[in-house]
Formats: C-alpha cells, sequence, structure tokens
C-alpha cells in the first residue's frame, strides 16, 4: 500500500509503526455552527482510509477531535447571549447527526480541548523548561528559531517566512522575541471563559490542542495525521514543531492532506453566496450523493461542486443501488445452494474486478478509480446473473457489490422506505381497533410501528406521529 506524504512530497509504501496496529489523528472541525460541505471533505475522506485499513485486517486506532473553545464560538455566544459551553454542545450534537447521515464512522475517540487542558499545561511548561517556549504578560509563545527543522511539512523558507510575518505584523505582537513565534497560551478578554495556569487566567492557543489530544490517545509517535491542505502551514507545522520539541521523537511518519472544495469553480464564501452546509445539502440529496460525489474524485485532487455533478453523482450512484435491488429480487426466487459449472468459471473475472478495486485503493487511495471498478463488475453483473443463475452466484455478486461499497461507505442496499401514506393506514386502522375494544391489536400495530421507527403520542388533538 502506498500513501502519498506530503512531509516528504512522494508515494511512500505504508509500514506501520506497530505491526497490524495503525494510530491516526484527523483534524475535527471547529463547533460554531452547522458542518459546510468543506468540512465533509476530510470526514468522508479520512473514514474510507480507516474502512480500508480495517478491510485489510488493521487495528485502526482513529482520533478526531472537537476544538469547542475558539473566538468563532465565543462570538456565537455572545451574539446569542449564551454560554460558549451551550454553542459547542449544540453544534456538536448536530455534526455528529451530519456524520451519521453521511455514514462516517464515529472515531474511536472524539476528545474534546476544554477537557484536555491540564495536559495542554503541562506540555506548555515543558515546552518553557526545555527552552522552546517563554512567557511575556500572561501570553506564552513558542520559539520558532529553536526548532531547526520549521518549515519541513509546508516547504517554507524560515527566512522568507519572517520577512512576510514582519509585513503583516499586527497590534500586540511586539512583545514578541521573534515575528514568526506562535501563541501557546492567552490571557482571557472580558467576558471570556478562562482557565488557571501559571501564567494567566485564560485559554490555550489552536495548535496545542491537537498535539496534547494526539499524545495522549494514540502516543508519542503516530503512523498518520491527516487533514484538509489549508491547515497544512500554520497548523501542522506547528503542531509539528510543539511535539516533536516536548517529546524528542518524530511526531507523525505520514501526513495526508485533501484538495480544497470549491463551488461552480470558484472558493466557496458566504460574501459570494456559495456557501453551503451539509445540512442545507441534505435536504436536496440523500447524503449517500454527497459521499459518492466526494469520492468519485482522487482526495487530493481539487473538487467542483455544482448541482449538475451533484445530479450526475445521484445518477451514478442509482445504478449501483438498482444492480442491488435486482439481485434481491433474484435471490428470492433462484435455487441452487453451489455454483454451477459454467457459473465457476467467471469466477476469476469477477476476482479481477475485486483486484482492480483493491489496487486503486492501495495507490494513494484512488477512490475515483476503485468506484470506476465498482462500475465494470456492476455492468460484468447485470449481464451474468439472470433469473437462469443459481442462488449461490448471485449471492456472490450481492456479496461483493455490497461488501466493496461498503469500504467506501456507501449504503446501496436500501431498506424499504416507509411511506407517509403506509403510517397512517396502520394509525387508522389502530385507531378503529381501539374503537372496538380490540387492544391486543391496536398494542401490536403500536409495536409495529416502533419497529418500523414511527414514535406515537396520543393526544386531545388526535395521534401525533414523527420518526425516530
Amino acid at each position: 500500500m502506498k500513501i502519498y506524504n506530503t512531509l516528504t512530497k512522494r508515494k511512500e509504501d505504508f509500514v506501520p509503526l506497530e505491526e497490524g496496529k495503525v494510530k491516526m489523528y484527523v483534524c475535527g472541525p471547529t463547533v460554531y455552527n452547522f458542518i459546510h460541505i468543506g468540512n465533509a471533505r476530510p470526514m468522508i475522506v479520512f473514514d474510507t482510509v480507516r474502512r480500508y485499513m480495517e478491510y485489510k485486517g488493521y487495528d485502526v486506532n482513529y482520533v478526531s477531535n472537537f476544538t469547542d473553545v475558539d473566538d468563532k464560538i465565543i462570538a456565537k455566544a455572545i451574539e446569542e447571549g449564551v454560554p460558549a459551553e451551550e454553542i459547542s454542545e449544540r453544534f456538536i450534537k448536530e455534526c455528529k447527526k451530519d456524520m451519521a447521515d453521511m455514514n462516517v464512522k464515529p472515531a474511536t475517540t472524539h476528545p474534546l480541548a476544554t477537557q484536555e487542558i491540564d495536559g495542554m499545561i503541562h506540555m506548555i511548561q515543558t515546552l518553557i523548561d526545555k527552552g522552546f517556549a517563554y512567557a511575556v504578560n500572561g501570553t506564552v509563545y513558542f520559539r520558532v528559531k529553536n526548532f531547526s527543522e520549521y518549515g519541513k511539512l509546508s516547504h517554507k523558507n524560515l527566512d522568507d517566512l519572517q520577512s512576510g510575518f514582519r509585513s503583516i505584523q499586527v497590534s500586540g505582537e511586539d512583545q514578541k522575541e521573534d515575528p514568526l513565534d506562535f501563541v501557546l497560551w492567552k490571557p482571557k478578554k472580558e467576558g471570556e471563559p478562562y482557565w488557571v495556569s501559571p501564567w494567566s487566567e485564560g485559554r490555550p492557543g489552536w495548535h496545542i490542542e491537537c498535539s496534547v489530544m494526539s499524545k495522549k490517545y494514540l502516543g508519542e509517535e503516530i503512523d498518520i495525521h491527516a487533514g484538509g491542505e489549508d491547515l497544512v502551514f500554520p497548523h501542522h507545522e506547528n503542531e509539528i514543531a510543539q511535539s516533536e520539541c516536548c517529546n524528542g521523537k518524530i511526531f507523525a511518519k505520514y501526513w495526508m492532506h485533501n484538495a480544497f472544495l470549491n463551488i461552480d469553480n470558484r472558493k466557496m464564501s458566504k460574501s459570494l453566496g456559495n456557501f453551503f452546509t451539509v445540512r442545507e445539502i441534505g435536504e436536496k440529496y440523500d447524503l449517500q450523493v454527497l459521499r459518492f460525489f466526494m469520492l468519485n474524485a482522487h482526495y487530493r485532487s481539487p473538487l467542483n461542486f455544482s448541482a449538475e455533478l451533484m445530479e450526475a453523482s445521484k445518477n451514478a450512484l442509482d445504478r449501483i443501488v438498482t444492480c442491488v435491488d435486482q439481485l434481491k429480487h433474484l435471490l428470492e426466487n433462484a435455487g441452487g445452494e453451489e455454483i454451477s459449472e459454467a457459473e465457476r468459471a467467471l469466477l476469476p473475472e469477477i476476482e479481477g474486478y475485486v483486484k482492480k478495486y483493491e489496487e486503486s485503493m492501495e495507490d494513494d487511495f484512488n477512490t475515483a478509480d476503485a468506484i470506476a471498478a465498482v462500475f465494470e463488475l456492476v455492468k460484468f453483473t447485470n449481464t451474468q446473473a439472470g433469473s437462469g443463475s443459481t442462488k449461490a452466484f448471485v449471492k456472490l455478486f450481492f456479496d461483493k457489490i455490497t461488501g466493496l461499497c461498503d469500504i467506501l461507505g456507501l449504503l446501496v442496499n436500501k431498506k424499504e422506505e416507509v411511506l407517509d401514506s403506509d403510517v397512517e393506514r396502520l394509525i387508522e386502522e389502530r385507531q378503529a381497533a381501539r374503537k372496538a375494544k380490540d387492544f391486543a391489536r391496536a398494542d401490536e400495530i403500536r409495536d409495529q410501528l416502533a419497529s418500523m421507527g414511527i414514535i406515537l403520542k396520543d393526544t386531545r388533538e388526535g395521534v401525533q406521529w414523527k420518526r425516530a
């Protein structure tokens, strides 16, 4: 398996630090609003990387944080007149709902920044003790010049960075020893949440949280650190500096970054009116379509979002779903638990499509080519599986297609949709049973509706219902 490593700018053979195990950290969102489709791309991409690693037999410890203290969260809290904690809790819940709708698996651990403050204070103190950080008037800065490898991830020249920083220096930065130095801890402002530290009542800088959470939940050295390419500099560059200076070890072996998402060939921006949340897309499409759209391009390629491309993705995904539905119908009617000789002769061709799929995934997770291999298998299925096929042969196709799609997180074996009309009909039947004092039947219908995910509530105005 080969992975493109941002650190070395080349594809490398994946060799885990510990045989059979993968330690993976993915930077999560700052939770001050609904996540947007730009947030969705790394969630979907690296969930798929995790799924493939698990398919190959690795035990994956997958950590993805929620930044739940930040200037944007505080601004939202002030705007609504509520505590910052209320904002972050609300949008963590909403984010998890969107992730579930995109079939993104929960992380092994979803740490929260506010629950790891003690660890951050400890790491900052260690950096001060080692001479890599210093405190000035309650603010703690990292000494960039003391880490000779600073810039190795972003491949930026330190002298060029320094001259660039001088030109954009802002008020308050004159207390720094060097313009490149970045904040590890900052004093509170009026009305902000704060924690007590040896330097001031305040809160951590953004970069330190991921270094601390990665170390706590994965160890001092990890296999893969991932996120959007906008995080390469300064966030991931600063994480490397903090972690390697504190721990005295290489922080992450492989660095993976997905490319940007554009909207109608323009950068997504609220000011341009082309800013979409995942929730908004979910009102128009099943979010499986969004997932398919994201994976139908290589993760390192810029991706353009448009209504036309989403429609094309919907139609393409429907082709796979239709094929699986036809196989389900064939399974209901087929006989023969053993594959026939004629069918057995076709097995190498089926395995050829699986091999093509795996080769694509093992070439830096080329999901676009993997999906192409699935479509070739679907086409082959449509020509070879029919009413005369044995049950074993049809099931083989069914298992292969649904299995390969499952690795991509694509749910193509759809459950029958519960129609509103079906629910209303059963409620009317239940009401009639109650009126006839047939309470056993009424209870039976209630249980049936509950198994369909329908929750009933009897009120004076009549029966109200909702989907669970």
